[in-house]
């Protein structure tokens, strides 16, 4: 069954621990804190509650354990109106991340254990095979295997639908899988290891791009945190500035926030630039509140921000 409008986005749901202080303790240190929240991450699942809430028809392929986590990404999805295309599995716990936030910056460093959704596999990719073959965005990450997130790619690539990788965290990919890929989205880590260039300003990451097209990629989105995105298909390169909206609270999900908004305005038929001014803005919104998916900007914030497109 074909919806071009449909979304399929293949990652990982955890349980985001989140512990605010003024530094990271060195080791064998124990440091006092001045704040903790525990709420609902994951790249995947954070980009498609981003994608939902900007107005996408989203469905979320996973696996949760039979856990109090389980049930808490499942209450995220149904608020936000992703649809879970999951497995549950009582033998392992469902994911979970520690989060250091630096209670001056915003600024985050994380582990992630991604529990169950570690051993996703091709057959999870082929129990929804029909559901991605007919969509017209598939999305995926690389927080869980990477062998799950090429097979959903070249499914996807078989039945036409646009295919979008975000390459996080950055990790050394398979022959020919940035072929499958119509559009890549690194940030400035992520495309200076996939590259072995360095990426901190447009015009180097034009550079990172140009190398990500040479290696088989369509077109590259160099996500460059406040310095906004760099977009390069190879005819057209853009640098589409940031959207500042206020105080920056935390940037953890900041990204995810992009990528799913970027996915939502791509199966609305936005012109790709728009569409990374449209994450863009998604992305300033989510800074400037804390959490991860709970920070994600509905259609409406994102619309009063840029006018309606």
């Amino acid at each position: 069954m074909t919806d071009r409008h449909a979304i399929v986005i293949l990652g990982i749901f955890v349980a985001d621990t989140a512990f605010r202080a003024p530094r990271q303790p060195a080791m064998g240190e124990t440091l006092l804190g001045s704040g903790f929240a525990l709420g609902p991450g994951g790249k995947g699942s954070n980009q498609a509650v981003a994608a939902a809430r900007a107005g996408g028809e989203v469905h979320f392929i996973s696996r949760l354990g039979t856990d109090h986590f389980g049930e808490m990404a499942l209450e995220v999805w149904r608020d936000a109106g992703v649809r879970p295309a999951i497995t549950r599995h009582a033998e392992s716990y469902t994911g979970a991340a520690c989060i250091f936030l630096d209670e001056a910056s915003g600024e985050n460093a994380i582990i992630v254990c991604p529990g169950i959704a570690g051993t996703i596999c091709a057959d999870d990719i082929e129990a929804q095979a029909d559901l991605i073959r007919g969509a017209g965005v598939v999305v995926a990450q690389l927080e869980q295997p990477v062998a799950a997130a090429h097979h959903l790619l070249r499914l996807g690539r078989e039945g036409g639908a646009r295919t979008i990788l975000n390459p996080a965290p950055a990790t050394t990919l398979p022959e020919g899988m940035l072929a499958l890929c119509d559009l890549v989205t690194p940030n400035e880590s992520e495309a200076a290891a996939l590259t072995g260039l360095p990426v901190h300003d447009p015009a180097s990451a034009e550079a990172a791009a140009a190398a990500l097209r040479e290696r088989g990629a369509g077109a590259v989105v160099v996500t460059l945190g406040a310095g906004g995105a760099l977009y390069h298909d190879g005819a057209v390169t853009v640098h589409v500035p940031a959207v500042s909206v206020g105080a920056v609270v935390e940037t953890t999900g900041a990204g995810d926030a992009f990528n799913g908004a970027l996915a939502a305005a791509l199966a609305e038929g936005m012109d790709p630039v728009a569409a990374v001014g449209f994450g863009n803005a998604a992305a300033g919104l989510s800074v400037t509140r804390p959490g991860a998916a709970r920070a994600m900007p509905t259609r409406a914030e994102i619309d009063a921000l840029l006018g309606p497109l």
